[in-house]
């Protein structure tokens, strides 16, 4: 009965039946919805309501976190992985503030689901031709997002009883995305050595960040695909053979459509 309940639930999560692509349709738009839940409430002082929710809402984390733990091959392996662990940061971030108040990092710490969505983008490419197509640009966009939250985040944890500028998670976000762009409007800013080297950071690495997305957005289309021979694994999407050993290519397609 284990087995076969078990065979089942892995179905559904990983299988290619309508009612799988229905479930993990309907998985992505609950993260979205998660993630939008976190960001916005992060805004608003602990209240019960805002409580209760967070305790529905890792309780439905919970049986998506045993269910997948349960079907993983090995099971050991699944802790192998950063999706884990960031699920876990938010649980704790969700159900520990009961015992203990709302307490600063835990409420910033849950900006860390967004790392879920890499796991997401999987099924994502595999439902749908434009998602596959636009890859490139999609994953550079969610580098940069999760960047931008994240760091927000640590502003938050590190500058918010500090710096009386950082009030909420809005006004670190305003600082990140006004340092990442070298903006620097100067109503912000952090004269302790840890806010000073956060600064540089941000600088450095959200820049970067950000010209990969301008790069992926203005460069010419390209596909994915690895040449057997060299590796090359972008080539022009009429390509026959390989540009840099000339290998005969064999790039699947999806009709004139795609």
């Amino acid at each position: 009965m284990d087995a076969s309940l078990r065979q089942r639930v892995s179905r559904l999560y990983f299988g290619d039946t309508p009612a799988a692509r229905n479930f993990r349709i309907a998985s992505l738009l609950f993260e979205i919805a998660l993630i939008v839940f976190f960001i916005s409430t992060s805004f608003v002082a602990s209240q019960p309501w805002l409580t209760a929710t967070g305790l529905v809402v890792a309780f439905i984390l919970l049986v998506d976190f045993l269910a997948r733990w349960w079907i993983n091959e090995p099971p050991s392996a699944y802790f192998r992985q950063l999706s884990t662990w960031t699920d876990l940061v938010v649980l704790i971030s969700l159900v520990v503030p009961v015992i203990t108040g709302s307490l600063l990092f835990l409420r910033a710490a849950r900006a860390v689901r967004l790392f879920r969505s890499y796991h997401l983008l999987r099924d994502v490419y595999r439902e749908y031709s434009f998602a596959r197509k636009n890859r490139e640009a999609i994953e550079a966009s969610l580098n940069l997002l999760v960047f931008i939250f994240v760091m927000s985040a640590v502003v938050y944890v590190i500058e918010g009883e500090r710096h009386p500028g950082i009030n909420n998670f809005v006004d670190a976000l305003y600082f990140t995305v006004s340092t990442l762009s070298t903006t620097g409007f100067g109503d912000i800013t952090f004269k302790d050595t840890v806010g000073r080297l956060l600064s540089i950071f941000i600088m450095i690495v959200g820049v970067g960040l950000f010209l990969r997305l301008i790069q992926t957005i203005y460069r010419p289309n390209k596909v994915r695909h690895e040449c057997p021979t060299c590796g090359l694994m972008r080539h022009d999407p009429d390509a026959v053979h390989c540009k840099h050993c000339g290998t005969t290519l064999h790039i699947q397609r999806e009709g004139a459509d795609d």
